[in-house]
């Protein structure tokens, strides 16, 4: 029992034994103060960079749609075909007069031949001649102005397909098959394969955005293979109640929806702080320690708050001061 005790209070001693009895030499980090990017956090969302609409260039019926939302197409893909009821009888009167046309004009080549044979005999009048020959120029004239004509309806027969403008991910496809649509209506909408974030930022923070500047993007809540960091594309002249627009270029996001909402920070400002490499501190107990070394080579632990975490070290918010020196533990 005794053994015991003694054991206990010799633990005990150990434990109020300052640091410097225990510690071992290490590397010691000279603690300066540094201006730092001041980043705020805001919510983006992924937008494409162009959305488009696939539109009907005739009037007419859906006859047949192949697409629906989510469907990833091709610029030139056929969306949908659309069937106007009034051009096929179009086109069928249209050949009926490309017809009598030509049967107009080889009637009349017929005779501008027999007149010609009588005219050389000399007993048919040039007048008479000519009459055959303009004959024949006139109807020649209408049998190409009616096959114009035709290939015209027949050009606006085939423009019943609806195109993709842009290679894209297919948002909206706002009609079924069946419906009716007018010229110029959208059949579809298509976000194309460029992919951003866009930002809103209180307005305040206009002037400190610049295009070029570094964003981080937080990626824990995202899945797939999305890079952390991006640049500002673009920065808007336009604020729009309260806010300034933004667009921020991140690799990786073409397999998210459009309209997600991701975290996002952005430089706003430059501030004093004291950063330390993150190989200096210690936690324990959720409490996290520093090695303080002090003038007469003594060392101890000292508390302090710890900020955030970077690639440059860790942002000591309390318990440091510019010019401590300390010991790596």
């Amino acid at each position: 029992m005794r053994l015991t005790g003694f054991m206990l209070i010799s633990a005990l001693a150990a434990l109020a034994l300052p640091a410097a009895s225990v510690a071992q030499a290490g590397e010691v980090y000279t603690v300066v103060q540094q201006q730092v990017v001041d980043r705020k956090a805001v919510f983006a969302t992924v937008e494409s960079i162009d959305v488009v609409s696939a539109r009907a260039r005739i009037g007419g019926t859906i006859g047949e749609l192949r697409v629906d939302e989510g469907a990833a197409v091709e610029a030139g893909d056929i969306l949908a075909i659309v069937v106007d009821d009034r051009i096929s009888p179009q086109i069928g009167a249209m050949n009926g007069q490309v017809s009598a046309l030509e049967s107009q004009l080889a009637q009349a080549r017929i005779d501008l031949t027999r007149a010609q044979d009588l005219f050389d005999r000399g007993i048919f009048p040039q007048a008479r001649l000519d009459q055959a020959n303009t004959a024949v120029d006139v109807l020649d004239g209408q049998l190409a102005a009616a096959r114009q004509n035709r290939n015209v309806v027949v050009q606006q027969s085939r423009q019943g397909d609806v195109l993709a403008p842009a290679s894209g991910r297919v948002l909206q496809v706002p009609v079924t098959s069946g419906s009716v649509v007018l010229p110029g209506e959208a059949v579809a909408v298509i976000a194309s394969d460029l992919y951003l974030l866009r930002l809103r930022l209180p307005e305040r923070h206009a002037r400190s955005i610049h295009e070029g500047d570094a964003v981080m993007v937080d990626v824990s809540d995202l899945t797939g293979d999305v890079s952390p960091s991006g640049y500002i594309r673009q920065v808007y002249p336009q604020v729009e109640d309260g806010r300034v627009i933004a667009d921020a270029v991140v690799e990786g996001l073409g397999s998210y929806f459009v309209g997600e909402r991701v975290r996002v920070y952005v430089a706003v400002d430059q501030r004093a702080a004291i950063l330390v490499p993150a190989d200096y501190l210690t936690t324990r107990y959720g409490v996290d320690y520093v090695r303080l070394q002090h003038g007469d080579g003594s060392q101890t632990d000292v508390v302090v708050q710890r900020g955030l975490e970077s690639a440059e070290g860790v942002e000591i918010l309390g318990g440091l001061a510019a010019g401590d020196l300390l010991v790596q533990p």
